[in-house]
Parts: C-alpha cells; structure tokens; sequence
C-alpha cells in the first residue's frame, strides 16, 4: 500500500471511527440498548475495514497467517452480526414471521460458515468464499430490509439504501484483500467513499430511529401523566409538583399556596345528565380553574371529586382571599352539559375551595394537600366557599373574615398548624 492509498483509507477509517465516537458519547448521555447496538455496530464497521483494506499490517506488524485468518472471518461476522442487529432494529419478530426467521438464521449461520471456510476450504478459495458468503448474506439483509419498507416501515428505505451501498464495499474490499482491485488511487477512493458513505447513512438511520423511539416513550409519560377526562395533570405528577416547589421555597424564601377544590354530592347530578354529563362537568370545571389560575400555574385532578391548583410565588398575603374568592365564585355558575336524553341541561356543582398559605420553611406534602382538603370541606358550610386559615388564631375562616396582616412567629407554627389540621 503506497502513502496516497493509507491517506485515504485512513480518512474513511476517521470518519467510521467519527460515527462511532457519537455515537459512544450517545450511550454515555442516555444509556439503551438499541444505542449500544448501534455502537457496536459501528465498531464492527471499523474493524472490517481496518483488516481488509490493508491499513492494519500498516498500523501494527501482523503475521501473515493472522492476517490472512482475520480477513477471512471478518466479513461473515460482520454481516451476521449486523443481521442480528438489524432483527431489532426493524422489530422483525412482531413484523412478519419470514424476516425474522431470515435473519435470526443469516445471524447464526454466517459466523459459522466463515469459521468452517477457515477451517475446511483449501487456502488459496478461503478468501473468494468468505467475500461470496458476505455478499450473500448482505443481498439476504438488503431483501429484508426492502421487505420491512413494503410493509410500512418508512424509515427502512433509508437503511435498505445502506445496505445496497454495503454489496460493492465488500467486495471491494475483499477484492483490495486479495489484491485484484488495480492500484488506482481513484478507484480505492471511490471505494473507501462508498464505504464511509454506507456507514453514515446507516448511522443517520438509527439515530433517527433511536430519536423516533425516545420521542415516542416522551409522550407517552406525557400522556400518562394526565388524568383522562380533563387532560390536566393527575395526581402522581401533582404531588411531584408540590414536592418539587416545596424543595424550591425552602432556597428563594418566597411565599406560595395551594388550592383544593373539592365536588360534592356528585350522584345527584349523575343520576339527570349521566356519566357523560358528569364528565363534562368535570371538564368545564377544570377549565374555569385554570382560567382563574392562568397557564403558568399547575392544575390537576388529586383524585376524582378533587381538584388542586399549585401557586409557587404569590404577590401578597391578600391575594389569597381574592383568588379564594374568585375561584369560588366562577365554579359556582351554572354548567352547561348534555342531559340523559341529549338536551342540554344546566348543572350546579356544590364545591368547596380550600387556600393554604405555603410560607418559608420546611412542610410536608402530605400535611399541606391534607389541610387544603380539610379546608375545602368546611368551606361547603361557607357561604362564599373558600375556607383558609386564619393566620391570627390559625383556626379555619372563610377567607373573607380572615386576617392577612403578618404577625411575629406565624411562618414558624404554620407547619403545626397544618399537621394538626390534616390529621
């Protein structure tokens, strides 16, 4: 091999090894097992190629026997390994029973005919078989992969793509292995592009699959996270909110509160509208709190007849008795919703809205969700329903009785105030 020649496939080698090292740095960030599969698919790239266009004796002094052995084996396990790969990547065993069976076997039976070609075929045929068996089993895989595409999958074109670059790269590379390729410099440049060419598009081919899948396993926490009817956040994902602020409030110092909007007497309704009218109540009721609340705080649905709304920063202590007031009172309109017999019919809902002060310092979240339930129920008894905790005589008000003006030592007994009005 002349300078020119180790130049290029030096630089196909770079660029493999460029592949490879993202996509190292891929499973570093986010560790999976498709990433991973990726990876070891590229390695496997990068050493067919360093073994069979000659860079490896160039690089590292190798017994001619070795390199000979190395040649032989390196095709059919490159592609039965990639055969193996790709089984996952095109989800074959949940596509269609004859692409899995066709590369489950191409996988196993590959390895094994380069190590019986080493082991039985004169030596001077070891080399011409290993490049036929290859490339068969690389025609096989393009196949497949065409097949995968026939069946739906869009992104297997891209890959069948690659595999069709793969067919003339090995065997250019077993014909350079054998020394049948001419000694053009033009010539091993078209192949090692084609190559390095076949490499990335394949490369690209999983990072997007690997993204697609990630995307998708995104929404669906996302969608896991919502309560079903009101599409807002459900109650595990709630109480990690709170969680959350409260860790928060303990560093920036500043003032919060949360809100509870509990829904009685739910059956009467249930039994002029049904489950649907009742659903859509619940809807219209979801939708009137974070209208009043605006987008940037978080609404959710604790459990089913409780809603809770999070208020990390509040401006002042009065503006609890005016969001109390306000939610209570948009909740308190009459709801439109379809009827048993699809006429529309207009609802009340008996609710109660609970405000707890969330001040600096340590709380609990379950005394905190506990307290603003306990608020809300008493509220019902209210006649603006919307109950707090006056922060005088730290008993429950209604929120337009009670005393906002801070007074010495209140934030410090507040947590003892809501324990023992949860339990």
């Amino acid at each position: 091999m002349d300078a020119l020649a180790l130049v290029v496939w030096s630089m196909a080698l770079g660029t493999i090894a460029a592949v490879a090292g993202a996509r190292l740095a891929d499973v570093a960030a986010r560790p999976s097992l498709s990433r991973l599969r990726a990876l070891s698919y590229h390695s496997s790239v990068f050493l067919l190629v360093l073994v069979l266009s000659g860079v490896l004796p160039q690089a590292h002094p190798v017994s001619p026997a070795r390199l000979h052995a190395l040649q032989v084996l390196a095709g059919p396990l490159c592609v039965g390994l990639s055969n193996f790969w790709i089984h996952g990547w095109l989800r074959a065993a949940q596509r269609d029973r004859l692409m899995a069976l066709g590369l489950r076997v191409s996988a196993l039976a590959l390895p094994l005919a380069g190590v019986a070609v080493l082991l039985l075929v004169p030596r001077a045929q070891q080399l011409p078989a290993a490049a036929a068996i290859s490339l068969l089993g690389s025609g096989l895989t393009l196949w497949l992969t065409l097949r995968g595409w026939r069946m739906g999958d869009h992104m297997a074109l891209a890959m069948a793509l690659g595999c069709l670059l793969t067919l003339p790269a090995i065997a250019g590379l077993y014909a350079l292995a054998m020394h049948l390729l001419p000694a053009r410099l033009g010539l091993q440049a078209a192949l090692a592009a084609c190559v390095a060419l076949s490499n990335a598009l394949t490369g690209v081919v999983l990072w997007r699959r690997d993204r697609h899948a990630w995307q998708a396993r995104q929404q669906s926490a996302r969608v896991a996270a919502l309560d079903p009817v009101t599409r807002l956040e459900n109650g595990r994902s709630l109480v990690l909110r709170l969680v959350q602020a409260l860790q928060r409030r303990q560093r920036t110092g500043r003032d919060g509160a949360l809100l509870a909007v509990m829904v009685f007497d739910v059956e009467r309704i249930a039994t002029h509208v049904g489950a649907a009218g009742v659903n859509e109540m619940w809807v219209t009721l979801a939708a009137r709190i974070q209208r009043q609340l605006g987008v940037v705080n978080p609404v959710g649905r604790y459990w089913d007849r409780c809603f809770v709304a999070l208020v990390e920063t509040i401006p002042s202590m009065p503006w609890l008795r005016t969001v109390g007031l306000r939610v209570a009172t948009s909740l308190r309109h009459p709801i439109e919703v379809t009827g048993l017999g699809g006429v529309p019919m207009r609802v009340w809902a008996d609710i109660g809205v609970g405000v707890v002060h969330l001040p600096p310092g340590p709380l609990e979240a379950e005394d905190v969700l506990h307290a603003a339930q306990a608020l809300a129920t008493a509220a019902r008894g209210m006649r603006s329903r919307a109950a707090m905790l006056d922060p005088a005589t730290e008993s429950v008000v209604a929120v337009e009785c009670a005393t906002l003006a801070p007074r010495r030592g209140w934030a410090r007994s507040r947590p003892q105030a809501l324990a023992s009005l949860g339990s």
